[in-house]
């Protein structure tokens, strides 16, 4: 059966979209907001911890003042830090601690920082922009760490509801396209020796290169590799390293 529920004006600004959770583990920006552990979202709690605190990183100037003038406008967000260079991004969320930090992809030194952004900050919820990601990319992004995945296309009534939304550790992903034929599907959490995987594979090395790396067997690096290329919905090295496109 589907259930349809609304979420209210006071958690998504602006209004929001039926959700249709037809799967517990479906996740599509406006449509769908589950828990990780697939229950339906309840937005009406109120939260007693105050605004949330959101850490800004470095973006182009338009982008990043359009950032400043849309959270600062809402009185349930504070930003604590902006501007935040990929070499200070640690040091910052460590200093600040924000419940959630907007991640321009295209400034990061490499996608694995995000990886060791989690693991470091894992109380912090991590929304990423990037250019025109396809549901696969976000599905990476996701995997890697990431609570949610945005185009910087999207409207600013969409970043306000991804923000609130991340704070209470929900997933977000875009709108499936039609061409992505509702692609947009939670992937499967990676294992630790995946993850070091799939840093290897990021960096262009064979697979008798991340055997040695890693002290495995060639065989062993295949079977993780194939693992990493079905839980990121990529079916090879090339559309895996499509993560470079979305700089």
């Amino acid at each position: 059966m589907v259930r349809l529920v609304r979420l209210p004006d006071d958690a998504c600004h602006g209004g929001a979209a039926p959700i249709d959770c037809r799967t517990p583990r479906r996740v599509i920006f406006g449509v769908c907001a589950v828990h990780p552990r697939g229950r339906a979202a309840d937005n009406r709690r109120v939260d007693s911890r105050g605004p949330v605190t959101v850490l800004l990183s470095r973006f182009e100037d338009l982008v990043s003042a359009g950032l400043r003038s849309l959270i600062g406008a809402d009185p349930n967000l504070r930003i604590v830090a902006a501007d935040v260079g990929a070499d200070q991004l640690d040091a910052l969320i460590a200093e600040h601690a924000p419940r959630v930090a907007i991640l321009n992809f295209g400034a990061l030194r490499a996608p694995a920082d995000l990886r060791r952004l989690h693991a470091a900050h894992p109380d912090t919820h991590v929304i990423v922009l990037a250019n025109h990601p396809t549901p696969g990319e976000c599905s990476q992004l996701l995997a890697l760490g990431a609570t949610a995945c945005l185009g910087k296309a999207v409207e600013g009534r969409d970043v306000l509801n991804a923000i609130h939304l991340v704070s209470r550790g929900l997933h977000v992903l875009p709108h499936s396209s039609p061409a992505s034929g509702g692609a947009g599907v939670l992937p499967d959490v990676l294992t630790p020796r995946e993850a070091d995987v799939l840093d290897q594979l990021q960096l262009g090395r064979s697979n008798g290169e991340i055997a040695a790396a890693l002290c495995v067997s060639v065989e062993t690096v295949r079977t993780h590799a194939r693992a990493v290329f079905r839980k990121l919905g990529v079916h090879s090295r090339r559309e895996l390293s499509g993560l470079s496109r979305l700089r």
